[in-house]
């Protein structure tokens, strides 16, 4: 008989012959604070969730569901909605129907069975994906979307506690996290032990340690097993009752009483101390991991019949019959009744629309625009006391670095919301000196020293955003940045997908990166790949090669993210930061003073830069390989080639139109790319030229594949003026 089955009749047998658990050893619901009503409806609730797994499976065996990781088991998360208000943000495990099923009962107006049907059925009606995926989440219950996260949710969950401690500091109000809110983070016992989880328990930890507010709950539903693998009896509470900065609270997810006390206690300290829980709630997982696993082929059956027998519903039945709340005979209607009902309104949402085209598919991928309040616009005054001595140098040519620390002072001097992070941006300015003096003239609620942890880093920006900040992360180094991609790639792009763009989480990832760098280096200081970020659908990917550009991208990026919801990376060449000179030392042209806002022309998204207009040869590049071409061009002048040289700027989404309209009527395209030749920029621009334009000669140039070495070697594998010039002539001289 299928598992679902065979729960489904010993749940309706044992109430039928009167044989439910004895309920001597649970707590009291009048003495944890819990009336019949509200034991009641959380009971409803539960019941509600195991007809929804039932109903998953039999809709899938039949083509028209698609997604059958239930809930069973686990419908104590019911409890742990009623002991939170609505308005405390939940990011959410994926076996958490009953918490989103209970939650609605707190708002009116809400349809949760009819959503989540929709949802099953993949219906692009679906209030909550349009369809694109089975996920838990609501806009109006304040459930952030989740897929079928590892963890992955944590860190986020940490930053979204965190900022409400710095909306407090600003005086920031009206943001979707009120002042008094806590967060939710709920996950499985084998997911606590990912290493993105165990970040997000060190970051928390870390924070409160230092007694920095973070009103947050940990909530680790404990059902003993991870698909297959058994979690070590004991493992979860020996790992986390003592751990530094957490209060560990213990209770029962099989029994909605203890369930609920344990919640509500939580909530409580959350709330009062703004310091983090971790609620450790023992669960079962009934029917096994999904719908395609069957559990007995790896647990032996008397375990199975064990977690049978804690059965969130046999002990909810027992507390409604032993206080004369219901019936079991009331039960069992109540609970055919949910099911009968589910099943009616199922037969409505499979015919529901569903999504039919590829555009109807990416339609989210961008988040939609939002209208802001009108950026603050800073007086003369206010600027000289913010700048100080560092006013009288603005007018003098400056190198990148400097150019981008005063932009990014602008930006948050217009911006309040901006909030700068990342390892040492803080007093000590970061390894480059860019965010030199934001601390000291902004202040630690707005430029934050985070631990040495790239996935808290990101999900510090992604929670502050969910709360109406601004972020503007910093990664010190782009090799660094592997270490945490999924933040990036798993969280925060896919979330206005998934959300049918009801949530977005606009961010600006600061980057130094990419090769050439002299003083010291290797591989992780020399990173030159940036196929990462190129294929994250929806991203956007900016990399300037000179200062005056930084500037006016960089503002580019803080529009596009306050405007446009959009997810940024920029990626600032640390080889240029302090570069002076083009052609020979001390000629300072690559410097430029520094334009104060209004004064600069806009660099728009996609906006390529162009430097001459000669028809022989058009060298086609970013970043470093821009500043080695202008070099190669010279040279090449000398020769009487007439050249142009065509910056892309921004490559992700690669404007396909505006570099084809560049490069003009250039006979001939030379691509310059110094990252590695497989899987780099050039690869598409190849593609591109020969489908679009492909009447022209074509020829690239790019880094080998290899890693970079320390030294003087460092430079050996890139492309540089010298081979660049030589890659020119040979496609020069051919016919």
């Amino acid at each position: 008989m299928d598992a679902a089955q065979a729960v489904h009749e010993k749940f309706l047998a044992a109430l039928a012959a009167g044989a439910l658990p004895d309920r001597a050893d649970a707590p009291d619901p009048g003495a944890v604070g819990l009336s019949r009503a509200e034991a009641t409806d959380i009971f409803l609730s539960q019941l509600t969730s195991r007809q929804m797994d039932r109903l998953s499976r039999a809709l899938q065996a039949r083509g028209e569901g698609f997604y059958t990781i239930g809930s069973s088991g686990h419908e104590g998360n019911a409890a742990v909605a009623a002991a939170l208000r609505v308005t405390d943000m939940a990011f959410l495990h994926y076996r958490s129907n009953a918490f989103q099923l209970h939650r609605a009962r707190q708002l009116p107006g809400q349809t949760p069975d009819w959503d989540m049907l929709l949802s099953f059925a993949a219906s692009a009606e679906d209030p909550i994906s349009g369809g694109r995926h089975k996920v838990i989440g609501s806009k109006p219950l304040s459930i952030p979307p989740q897929t079928s996260t590892i963890a992955s949710h944590l860190p986020k969950a940490v930053g979204a506690a965190f900022s409400i401690g710095i909306a407090r500091r600003l005086g920031r109000t009206g943001l979707p996290l009120p002042d008094d809110a806590v967060v939710l983070a709920s996950f499985g016992d084998a997911s606590a032990n990912h290493s993105t989880a165990q970040g997000a328990f060190n970051t928390a930890g870390w924070a409160a340690y230092q007694r920095t507010p973070l009103p947050l709950i940990f909530l680790c539903e404990d059902n003993g097993i991870g698909i297959s693998t058994r979690t070590p009896d004991g493992w979860i509470a020996a790992q986390f009752r003592q751990r530094a900065g957490l209060h560990y609270i213990a209770c029962d997810g099989s029994d909605l009483v203890s369930a609920y006390a344990g919640a509500r206690e939580a909530a409580d300290f959350a709330r009062r101390t703004r310091k983090p829980v971790f609620l450790h709630m023992r669960t079962v997982r009934l029917y096994g991991h999904a719908g395609s696993d069957v559990q007995g082929a790896y647990l032996p059956k008397a375990l199975i019949e064990a977690d049978e027998a804690r059965d969130p519903l046999l002990a909810g039945a027992a507390l409604m019959t032993e206080r004369g709340w219901m019936t079991a005979a009331e039960v069992a209607e109540a609970y055919e009744e949910i099911g009968a009902t589910l099943v009616q309104q199922a037969e409505a949402a499979i015919r529901r629309p569903k999504i039919t085209t590829a555009a109807g598919v990416m339609e989210s991928l961008i988040p939609p625009r939002r209208e802001r309040a009108r950026a603050n616009t800073p007086s003369a005054e206010d600027r000289a006391a913010l700048f100080g001595g560092d006013a009288a140098q603005m007018d003098k040519p400056m190198h990148m670095a400097r150019l981008l620390s005063w932009a990014l002072a602008d930006l948050m001097l217009a911006h309040e919301e901006i909030v700068v992070a990342g390892e040492d941006v803080g007093p000590k300015g970061g390894v480059y000196n860019v965010t030199a003096k934001l601390h000291q003239r902004f202040g630690s609620a707005r430029v934050v020293n985070t631990l040495l942890d790239e996935q808290a880093i990101l999900g510090l920006a992604i929670g502050l955003a969910h709360n109406d900040f601004l972020p503007m992360p910093e990664i010190q180094f782009l090799a660094y940045v592997h270490n945490a991609e999924d933040q990036i790639r798993g969280e925060a792009a896919t979330l206005s997908f998934f959300s049918n763009g009801q949530y977005a989480n606009p961010m600006v990832i600061r980057i130094a990166g990419l090769g050439y760098q002299k003083g010291f280096g290797g591989h992780f200081h020399n990173d030159n790949s940036l196929a990462v970020f190129r294929d994250i659908p929806g991203l956007i990917l900016a990399v300037p090669s000179n200062g005056r550009d930084a500037v006016a991208m960089l503002r580019e990026c803080v529009r596009l993210a306050r405007e446009e919801q959009r997810v940024v990376v920029f990626v600032e060449p640390i080889a240029l930061y302090m570069t002076r000179d083009l052609h020979a030392e001390g000629d300072g042209l690559w410097t430029s003073v520094y334009e104060a806002p209004g004064e600069s022309v806009p660099i728009r998204l996609g906006e390529p830069g162009v430097h001459g207009d000669g028809t022989d040869l058009a060298i086609v590049t970013y970043g470093n390989g821009y500043y080695l071409s202008r070099q190669a061009e010279k040279l090449l002048a000398a020769d009487g080639v007439a050249a142009r040289v065509i910056d892309l700027r921004w490559l992700a989404p690669l404007d396909e139109a505006a570099l084809l309209a560049a490069v003009g009527d250039a006979a001939r395209v030379l691509i310059v790319d110094e990252c590695r030749i497989t899987g780099s920029q050039s690869e598409a621009l190849m593609a591109l030229f020969a489908e679009r334009a492909p009447g022209k000669r074509l020829a690239r140039i790019a880094a080998a594949d290899s890693f970079i070495p320390l030294g003087k070697a460092a430079t050996l594998t890139l492309p540089s003026r010298d081979s660049i010039v030589a890659a020119a002539r040979e496609l020069l001289a051919r016919d």
